[in-house]
């Protein structure tokens, strides 16, 4: 399978964007389709705060390229207010909102853990196992959806493919080499987040996605990347994508085996002066990697 990388930003509905990014008067339902144009990537983070509807992600598949892919982040519900713990019909719940209805165009799915939840290998392996590998299995799965789903369940799949996991950790604790292994064993990405030294920062590969999140480089969703920053990014994700490891990785266990390739997926998050689209186009330049200008 040839090597993907992609990049694009995390969202795409800010109030601050119109008039900036998105041209003054572009109507709101046309902000998707507008982005889509400018780069390979979304990730969708509305499902972070409530479980959406198939008829939403239906419609985001329709208004984009055939070639493009989202990646949708778990429900806040599993990782922030039940910090992992009983979840198994959260988790049907999830992926019977619709996440299927992305069909081709649904990629990674991350899952972003509170700074208030530390490393316990316990309720991770347990949290791992639930989680489905392929787009039949999350299909098997949302059928255990509870009766808030009952009328809106999305429960089918176009076709069986891979599903893959990424996991955003913010607590010191995590920052031990049990956590990289645990993450390999489970085949779960670590997600490289870069969040101007706030929470840590780890470049362990741990599956054969590397999933980046880029916060801000010195100021926490505000500040953006300059010249120099998205060089050493853009060098860094070549490295991935090669099957290799940037040569001063910040690493936590052994290096990983080299492969071919490694798909590579980088959302800018820094929204708040609308640095995101920017920054995620520059890179993506920095890349050579395809987007439309009209």
């Amino acid at each position: 399978m040839p090597v993907t990388v992609r990049v694009g930003i995390s969202g795409w509905r800010y109030a601050p964007w119109r008039g900036v990014f998105y041209p003054r008067g572009l109507p709101q339902r046309s902000e998707l389709e507008f982005a889509a144009r400018r780069m390979t990537s979304i990730e969708v983070n509305g499902s972070f705060y409530a479980l959406q509807r198939p008829e939403s992600y239906q419609r985001w598949a329709a208004a984009t390229p055939e070639d493009f892919v989202f990646s949708v982040k778990g429900p806040r519900f599993v990782t922030h207010m039940k910090k992992l713990a009983d979840v198994a019909t959260p988790v049907a719940n999830f992926f019977a909102s619709g996440v299927l209805a992305l069909g081709p165009r649904l990629g990674p799915v991350l899952w972003q853990l509170p700074p208030t939840l530390g490393f316990d290998a316990d309720r991770l392996a347990e949290f791992f196992a639930l989680l489905p590998r392929s787009t039949a299995a999350a299909a098997a799965l949302s059928e255990r959806h509870d009766e808030r789903l009952d009328g809106r369940a999305w429960t089918t799949t176009d076709a069986d493919r891979p599903l893959r996991h990424v996991l955003e950790v913010r607590h010191a604790t995590f920052e031990t080499p049990a956590f990289v292994d645990l993450l390999r064993a489970h085949d779960v990405g670590l997600v490289v987040a870069d969040t101007a030294g706030r929470w840590p920062l780890l470049e362990d590969v741990t599956s054969d996605v590397v999933y980046v999140r880029l916060h801000g480089d010195t100021e926490l969703y505000t500040s953006g990347y300059d010249d120099a920053a998205l060089d050493r990014w853009a060098m860094r994700v070549r490295a991935w994508a090669a099957g290799g490891e940037p040569p001063d990785a910040r690493r936590l266990g052994p290096p990983a085996g080299a492969a071919d390739s490694r798909d590579v997926y980088v959302y800018f998050d820094n929204d708040v002066k609308v640095r995101a689209p920017v920054d995620a186009m520059a890179l993506a330049a920095r890349l050579g990697l395809r987007a439309e200008a009209a």
